[in-house]
This record gives structure tokens, C-alpha cells and sequence, in this order.
């Protein structure tokens, strides 16, 4: 996949391109499924598949105080835009100034001039430009002055659900702890990234050694609680990478049986079947299924009962 930077990178001239274009947080089945279409008009153009997208959610520089928590760091999106057969992803670096920019000049500068489509794809609520001026009905009137063709997609629902699937009630379901229907509309495991740092060691002079990861209160990570899910080592400082995946159990939040006010949550993963030291390296941490809500203990004998039921739950959630 190429990578082009906003206002120097551009598709080579014998190239044409079909598009898409949009955040993306998330790349859930309905991502998905516009990407699929986008795959599938390129192939019976002969053409390149594009994506045009941010380096950040625009409500972060737009509405900072009710930007949306995100659903993946900027390394997972890239890899996922990878696994989706995308040939050339356009970043755009969103600014104050960027946002300024009409639908007009965006369709021109981006869409024309630096992407060469001869299609765009997106959904049928897509809005973009200043002022969330561009719409689907300006991107066909413009395509059609301009030489590209506009597919506008309907939203794609999830299974028995209300609503169609998006970012927002994916963000709804892991506030609720509702991993499992989260993964259902992204169609994979939600997973969170972290740099494993040394903790207090409770754990381990309890024999439930964990891997601490600060939660970054920039994503939206699952409610506090206990979670079955799976543990897969991605590299540390060196580079190294294990890519081993392990079970694991794992607790989100402020350990009150120790902490009376501590300041923000901690995501613990106790590997199963794991020996050996991850301080530095960074995990990729999977959640399979909520087991529990965060409690407080009386003593450490109840707490280390608990934590004996907690593994079992996760192995036979997991069929380890």
C-alpha cells in the first residue's frame, strides 16, 4: 500500500483510481463493506483501489471538548487499510486551515488532481468540504463535469439491531461492556494497544503476574471490568516482535481493593500458560467476553479466590 501525503503525494499519471473516502475509526463491516465495493469496481475498471482519509478525527480539531473517543490508533487503520487490498491511501493532515477548504476545491485538488478517480464510492450519508457542504448529490453533479462516476452506498445494519452499524454504537457498546456485540459490527475482536510498564507487582506476589498497560483515555476502551481475551505480543523499543498470541484475563479499571482514589483506570492481562518479562514491549489485547463488573475485596485471601474463578472463566470462554 502507498501512502501519500496531502498536497505533495499523487497517483502516477497512467493510473486511474476508484475511491473512497471517509474517517474510517474503526474499519467495521460497514467500512467493510463500502471497501468490498470499491474492490469490486476497481477490478472491473482495471483500476487502482484508493482511499482518502485523515491523520486524525476532524472533531479533534473542530470540536476538541466533544471529540468522539476513537475505536483504533493510527498503526492498527493502516494495517487494516492494508488487509483490505487498499493500492494507495491519501492522508490528509487535518488543520484548523484544511477545514476551511469547500467541497469544490477538495473534489479538485484531491479527488482530480491528486487520487485520478474515475470513482467514487462512499455512503449515502457522506458529508465533507467546510461546513459539511459536499453531500453525494454535489459529488455526482461535480463527477459528472469532471469525467468520475458516484456510487452512494445505504449503511449497512447489524444483525437484528435498530440501527445501522457505525462508530458511534460501537462506542456504545464497549461503554456498556458489550464486547461481544462490538465485535460483531466491526467483525473482528476489539483490540486495544499498549507499551506494557511496570507495575506495583500485587499481582505477581499474588500468582496472577500481570501485563500492565496505562488505558489512553483518547480511545474507547471497554467499561471497567473483567474480561476474557487474548494477549498477542506486536514488538518493543528494539523492534522485536513475538506475535505469539495468549489467553489471557484481564481486569480494566482502578483496583479499589488497593487504590481508594486512584486517578485513572489500568488494563492488567494475566497470560495464561506465559512465563517471562514484557516490560517495554507492546501487546495487542484482544476482548473476547465481559465476565464481570470491577469490585472491591475485603482481604487479599477473597480477592485471590476471585481471581482463581476469574481464570476459569476465561479459559472455558476462550476453550483453552
Amino acid at each position: 500500500m502507498k501512502i501519500l501525503k496531502d498536497g505533495e503525494g499523487r497517483v502516477p499519471d497512467a493510473v486511474r483510481t476508484v475511491i473512497t473516502t471517509g474517517v474510517y475509526d474503526g474499519i467495521h463491516r460497514g467500512h467493510q463493506s463500502v471497501l468490498a465495493r470499491v474492490r469490486q469496481e476497481a477490478k472491473t475498471r482495471g483500476a487502482a483501489v484508493g482511499v482518502v482519509t485523515f491523520d486524525t478525527h476532524p472533531a479533534f480539531v473542530l470540536r476538541p471538548e466533544s471529540a468522539p473517543r476513537l475505536l483504533m490508533d493510527a498503526e492498527q487503520r493502516l494495517e487494516l487499510f492494508a488487509d483490505q487490498g487498499v493500492d494507495y491511501l491519501y492522508l490528509v493532515e487535518f488543520t484548523p486551515e484544511r477545514a476551511e477548504t469547500t467541497a469544490d476545491e477538495f473534489i479538485t485538488d484531491v479527488y482530480v488532481n491528486a487520487m485520478q478517480a474515475g470513482m467514487v464510492v462512499v455512503g449515502s450519508d457522506f458529508h465533507f468540504g467546510k461546513g459539511r457542504s459536499g453531500n453525494v448529490d454535489l459529488l455526482a453533479k461535480r463527477g459528472s463535469e469532471l469525467g468520475f462516476e458516484v456510487i452512494g452506498l445505504d449503511l449497512l445494519a447489524d444483525d437484528g439491531a435498530l440501527e445501522p452499524i457505525s462508530s458511534t454504537a460501537i462506542r456504545r457498546a464497549l461503554a456498556g461492556g458489550n464486547v461481544t456485540a462490538a465485535a460483531r459490527m466491526l467483525g473482528r475482536l476489539y483490540a486495544v494497544r499498549g507499551t506494557v510498564i511496570q507495575g506495583d507487582q500485587r499481582g505477581r506476589q499474588l500468582g496472577f503476574p500481570t501485563a500492565n498497560v496505562p488505558v489512553d483515555n483518547r480511545f474507547a476502551w471497554p467499561v471497567d471490568g473483567v474480561y476474557a481475551g487474548w494477549c498477542t505480543v506486536v514488538g518493543d523499543a528494539a523492534g522485536g516482535d513475538d506475535g505469539k498470541r495468549y489467553g489471557c484475563a484481564i481486569n480494566i479499571g482502578r483496583r479499589p481493593t488497593f487504590h481508594l482514589h486512584a486517578e485513572q483506570s489500568l488494563l492488567e492481562a494475566h497470560l495464561l500458560d506465559f512465563s517471562g518479562d514484557l516490560y517495554g514491549k507492546r501487546v495487542h489485547v484482544e476482548f473476547v467476553q465481559f465476565l464481570r463488573s470491577e469490585q472491591r475485596f475485603d482481604g487479599i485471601e477473597a480477592l485471590s479466590a476471585q481471581l482463581t474463578r476469574d481464570v476459569a472463566a476465561s479459559r472455558s470462554a476462550l476453550g483453552i
